[in-house]
C-alpha cells in the first residue's frame, strides 16, 4: 500500500445516519478513536431520537435509568428509578454538548438514498446534497415510524386527533372527554398521567396487557448527593441492575421456566390484588402468558383505570365519526379529543431510505419479505455498511444502550481493520448470514414470543425479530469479528 493510500485508510470518511442514542454514541467513539472525518446526518432539528419525538404525558423509560445510560457517562442526577422522558432527552443533549458533537452533525437533513459505487458510498439528502463515505453506520433506531390504525373514518373526527409520537401540546386536556386507542406501554403511561385532568377518559382496548408491579420511587437529594460524591456507588448500581436483568427477565423470555413463572405469577397477583371489580378484572386479563408482548411495568395504571371517570372499552371499534368512536355494539362514545396510542412500525429500520449495494442490489427488495442481517449489524451485498440495533437485536432482552455499545465495539474493530490495511471493503458472506438467521429461527421456538400472542415483535411472517439466546451469547458474538465469515477486498 503506497503512502497516500495508507493515509486515506487511516482517516476514513464515515457517515452516521441518525443522532439519537446510537448516533451520539457512534460519534463519540469515532472521535475517541481519532477519526474526525465524520458526518452525522439527522432528519430533525436536534439530537435525541425517540426521546425527542415522544413527549406525551407520563412518558418514562421501562428500563431503570442507571442502566439506560452510557457505561462511560453514568448520571448521578436521575430523579427516579425510571426517569421521565424529558430527563432522558436532556441527558442526551448534555452528552452531545459535553463531547462537542454539534460541528459534526447536520440537522434537518434527511438522507433519502445511499448507493455503493466504485468502492464508496454516495449519500443523497432530501435537499439534494451529495456526500461520499468509506463507511455508513445506520443509527436510525427502531421506534420512529408511527403506526396509524386502519379504522374507517379516522380522518372524520371533528376534534383534535393525534398520534402519541406527535403529541399536540397546544391542546388543553382539562375538562375534556378524551379517547385513547391502544393499550400498549404508551397508553398505560398516559392514562394515570391525565385521568385527574380530564372530565372522562375512554381507553379502547383490543388486547389486554400483563402489567408487572414495579414502583417508581424518587431518589432523595441525599442519595443523589451520594452518587455525585462517590461514582463507585452508581457504578455498582449500574452493574448490579444489569446483572439482575440478564439473569432474570432476559433468561425468562428465552425459555427459563422458573424465571418466567415468577414473572407470570407476579403479574397475575398484581391484577387480582389491585382490581377488585370482577367484571373489570376479567376484561383486563390477557389470554396469553406474561412477556409474550413487551412486558409493561406500572404501579399506577390499575388504580387509574378504576377511577369514576375512566372507562375501559373492550367492544371492537366499528368506525370513527365526527363526534367520537362508534363501537360494534352501536354505541357512540362521544369525545372531544382522540389519541392514537397505536405504536410504531418496528421493522422498518433505516427504510424508507433507498439503499443500493454492490451490483445494484436493493436493500428494500432484499428485505421485502423479512429483514435479516449478519449478527444484527451487517448485510450481505452491502460492503462497509453497518446497522446499530438492526434486525434480531435483543431489544426485548437487555438495555438498548448496552446493545448499541456492544454492537458499536464490534463495528469499531472492523473499521480498525480497514485503517490497518487489512481490506478496503468488507461485507458478510451470504451463506454464513443465512445459517445465522436459520439458527435464530430454530432457537426462537423455545421463547416466550412464540407462545401465542400478536405483538410488534413479530414480522409479517409471524416470526419474532428478536434475540433467542442469553446475554453471554450476545457478548461473545460481539467480542471479536471472525473475518473468515466476511467477503473482503484488498
Amino acid at each position: 500500500m503506497d503512502g497516500k493510500k495508507a493515509q486515506q485508510r487511516g482517516n476514513p470518511r464515515i457517515v452516521v445516519i441518525g443522532a439519537g442514542m446510537s448516533g451520539i454514541l457512534t460519534a463519540i467513539k469515532l472521535l475517541e478513536a481519532g477519526i474526525e472525518n465524520i458526518r452525522v446526518y439527522e432528519k430533525a432539528e436536534k439530537v435525541g431520537g425517540t426521546w425527542r419525538e415522544n413527549t406525551y404525558p407520563g412518558l418514562s423509560c421501562d428500563v431503570p435509568s442507571h442502566v439506560y445510560s452510557y457505561s462511560f457517562e453514568l448520571n448521578p442526577r436521575w430523579s427516579r428509578l425510571f426517569s421521565p422522558g424529558a430527563e432522558i432527552q436532556a441527558y442526551f443533549e448534555d452528552i452531545a454538548e459535553k463531547y462537542e458533537l454539534d460541528p459534526y452533525i447536520s440537522f434537518n437533513t434527511e438522507i433519502i438514498e445511499t448507493v455503493f459505487h466504485n468502492g464508496q458510498w454516495h449519500i443523497k439528502s432530501q435537499d439534494g446534497h451529495i456526500d461520499t463515505a468509506d463507511f455508513i453506520i445506520c443509527a436510525t433506531g427502531v421506534l420512529h415510524h408511527p403506526a396509524y390504525p386502519d379504522i374507517e373514518g379516522v380522518d372524520e373526527f371533528a376534534g383534535p386527533c393525534f398520534h402519541t409520537a406527535c403529541w399536540d401540546h397546544s391542546v388543553d386536556l382539562a375538562d375534556k372527554r378524551v379517547g385513547i386507542i391502544g393499550t400498549g406501554s404508551t397508553a398505560i403511561q398516559i392514562v394515570p398521567a391525565i385521568v385527574d385532568v380530564v372530565t372522562e377518559i375512554s381507553l379502547f382496548q383490543r388486547t389486554a396487557q400483563w402489567i408487572f408491579p414495579l414502583a417508581n420511587p424518587y431518589y432523595t437529594e441525599e442519595e443523589i448527593e451520594g452518587f455525585e460524591k462517590n461514582t463507585q456507588i452508581i457504578q455498582h448500581i449500574h452493574n448490579s441492575m444489569s446483572e439482575a436483568l440478564h439473569n432474570t427477565f432476559a433468561r425468562a423470555v428465552i425459555g427459563d421456566e422458573v424465571q418466567m413463572n415468577a414473572i407470570d405469577t407476579a403479574c397475575r397477583a398484581n391484577l387480582t390484588e389491585n382490581v377488585k371489580d370482577p367484571e373489570l378484572r376479567q376484561k383486563l386479563t390477557p389470554d396469553y402468558i406474561a412477556a409474550c408482548k413487551r412486558l409493561i411495568m406500572s404501579n399506577d395504571f390499575y388504580p387509574a383505570i378504576q377511577k369514576p371517570n375512566a372507562n375501559l372499552v373492550t367492544e371492537g371499534i366499528e368506525r370513527i365519526e365526527a363526534d367520537g368512536v362508534r363501537t360494534k355494539d352501536g354505541t357512540l362514545h362521544a369525545l372531544d379529543i382522540l389519541v392514537l396510542a397505536t405504536g410504531f412500525h418496528g421493522h422498518q429500520f433505516m427504510r424508507p431510505m433507498n439503499v443500493i449495494g454492490k451490483n445494484g442490489v436493493n436493500l428494500g427488495e432484499e428485505w421485502a419479505d423479512v429483514a435479516q442481517a449478519y449478527r444484527s449489524v451487517a448485510v450481505p451485498g452491502f460492503p462497509n455498511f453497518f446497522t446499530l440495533v438492526g434486525p434480531n437485536s435483543p431489544i426485548g432482552n437487555f438495555s438498548l444502550i448496552e446493545i448499541s455499545e456492544l454492537q458499536l465495539g464490534y463495528i469499531m474493530q472492523l473499521i480498525a481493520g480497514f485503517r490497518a490495511g487489512q481490506f478496503s471493503t468488507i461485507a458478510p458472506r451470504k451463506d454464513v448470514t443465512d445459517k445465522f438467521n436459520a439458527d435464530i429461527l430454530e432457537a426462537m421456538k423455545g421463547t416466550v414470543w412464540v407462545s401465542g400472542c400478536k405483538s410488534w415483535y413479530l414480522d409479517k411472517n409471524g416470526n419474532p425479530a428478536m434475540w433467542p439466546w442469553p446475554f453471554e451469547r450476545f457478548t461473545e458474538d460481539m467480542s471479536k469479528p471472525k473475518l473468515d465469515e466476511f467477503e473482503l477486498t484488498a
